[in-house]
């Protein structure tokens, strides 16, 4: 990591800078935009937004210099790059086309346009960093694949969660470690599965002032708190860690950084965890919503295990903060910066060639799951609104109940009723094959259930997709 401020210097002073192009300008890329012009050997060559205003805005409020962009939003892109502006357009499949932009940001939170981008990426030969962690869940394995068949790097986004937890546990192998947890912390409580657009706020404490003073969007908070982002983002991990799901979902067990190895160890030796080896998100909350002393709520962490006595006594001996036997201990970082330390992911894959955390393996699914009774004709909302909710499973029940990844639960019909708490199936809704996204991942699909058949972890019937009977609770 110490390599790689020297290498951007040594790319600025050659005048050969990294140019990226970003798509999408809401907070994310706003940090990530608000850092770009301070970083040496990078240019924001352009940025890619639906709304011209809102990409200008971006760069005004973000404290971007007045002379590095086109203030009138009528610069072509190749114009851009020869006046080392950057350039803004509505026409994100033009950026990524664009000969000299070196990688893009995908920012957009849609599944769909993340898989076309992340196509078109590979078309065209752009390296890509997905901070869209819809689109890497409902299809990342398989584009993971793709990428690397066309010669280029598919990357989790530094700053956010999936790719600081990665860290970690690469951190941990590397040395010598097994990784017996990881994941991070969040607020949450059970009843915050049923929570809607109508409730968030009330759960959240904002008041009618504090809305006021900002551009609040009720269903993309509701995401966070009704445990489908979580869901989201352990699956990115166990996918790109290769770290197994809970077989129940997420449990979120209230736990301060204090007890991360005395709750995140198995059950076995008097912990909560059904196995070594899994992700695990932890509340900041008590059940009775009293707030967890020393809580991690912004952060991430992974408990590992001491394999012998000889390191054992090391982990005594240094200090670290162990379970009561002493044999697992945890490391956590308590924030995390989002945006504001994104260029890491593009100087590590520019200079050294190399993705900060990727999908290794299929391993977590997020399947749309009913808040409440769903009827027959009903058009689902998607996630955080008012219908379902992502519960994390293993890949292979999803396969097994053909369930209905949550990235393509918006503006389809329900054709079967849903019982509250019951895991949708591809059986229960209207859906056409043309869609790109659904088309991709419908191939997924079929690729690991031949490759899970092969290797023993699902049976014939699973193999074959007989749907179940939706056991999802």
């Amino acid at each position: 990591m110490t390599s790689l401020s020297t290498k951007l210097a040594a790319l600025e002073e050659a005048g050969k800078p990294i140019q990226v192009g970003i798509i999408g300008a809401g907070k994310f890329g706003s940090m990530y935009i608000s850092q770009s012009h301070r970083t040496k050997g990078v240019r924001l060559a352009a940025i890619a937004d639906l709304s011209p205003e809102r990409a200008l805005n971006a760069l005004k409020k973000t404290g971007f210099p007045d002379h590095k962009y086109d203030t009138t939003a009528s610069l072509s892109l190749e114009e851009g790059l020869k006046q080392g502006k950057t350039a803004i357009t509505t026409d994100s499949a033009a950026m990524i086309a664009t000969p000299g932009i070196d990688v893009i940001l995908e920012v957009t939170g849609n599944p769909a346009a993340g898989v076309r981008h992340v196509l078109l990426c590979c078309e065209h030969k752009k390296h890509i960093v997905m901070v869209n962690v819809e689109a890497d869940v409902l299809a990342g394995p398989l584009l993971t694949r793709k990428a690397k068949e066309a010669g280029i790097i598919y990357s989790m986004a530094y700053g956010d969660q999936p790719a600081l937890i990665a860290e970690m546990v690469d951190w941990a192998r590397a040395a010598g470690f097994d990784v017996v947890c990881a994941g991070k912390g969040t607020k949450h409580l059970p009843q915050y599965h049923s929570s809607t657009p109508d409730t968030v706020w009330n759960y959240y404490g904002f008041t009618e002032e504090q809305l006021a003073t900002g551009d609040f969007n009720p269903q993309m908070f509701n995401s966070f708190l009704d445990g489908t982002k979580s869901a989201l983002e352990m699956a990115a991990v166990a996918n790109g860690c290769d770290l197994s799901p809970p077989t129940n979902g997420l449990e979120f067990p209230p736990c301060g950084t204090h007890d991360l190895p005395e709750i995140l160890k198995p059950s076995s030796e008097g912990g909560q965890l059904e196995k070594k080896g899994t992700v695990e998100v932890v509340s900041c909350m008590e059940k009775d919503g009293r707030w967890v002393h020393n809580d991690l709520r912004w952060g991430v962490y992974v408990v590992i295990e001491a394999p012998g006595p000889y390191q054992k006594d090391c982990f005594k001996q240094y200090g670290l903060k162990t379970d009561s036997s002493g044999k697992y201990a945890a490391q956590y970082k308590p924030y995390h910066l989002i945006g504001l330390e994104l260029g890491i992911s593009i100087a590590t894959i520019m200079v050294r060639g190399e993705p900060t955390g990727q999908c290794k393996t299929w391993s977590g699914d997020v399947v749309a799951t009913a808040k409440r009774d769903l009827k027959a004709g009903e058009k689902l909302d998607g996630e955080g609104g008012f219908m379902v909710y992502g519960k994390l499973m293993t890949a292979e029940d999803s396969l097994a109940i053909e369930g209905l990844p949550i990235g393509l639960a918006h503006g389809i019909v329900l054709k079967k009723d849903v019982k509250q708490g019951q895991g949708l199936s591809w059986q229960d809704v209207e859906y056409s094959e043309k869609s790109q996204a659904v088309a991709v991942r419908r191939e997924m699909e079929a690729i690991y259930r031949k490759e899970f058949q092969v290797a023993g972890k699902i049976g014939k019937s699973k193999a074959n997709g007989v749907n179940g009977a939706n056991g999802v609770h």
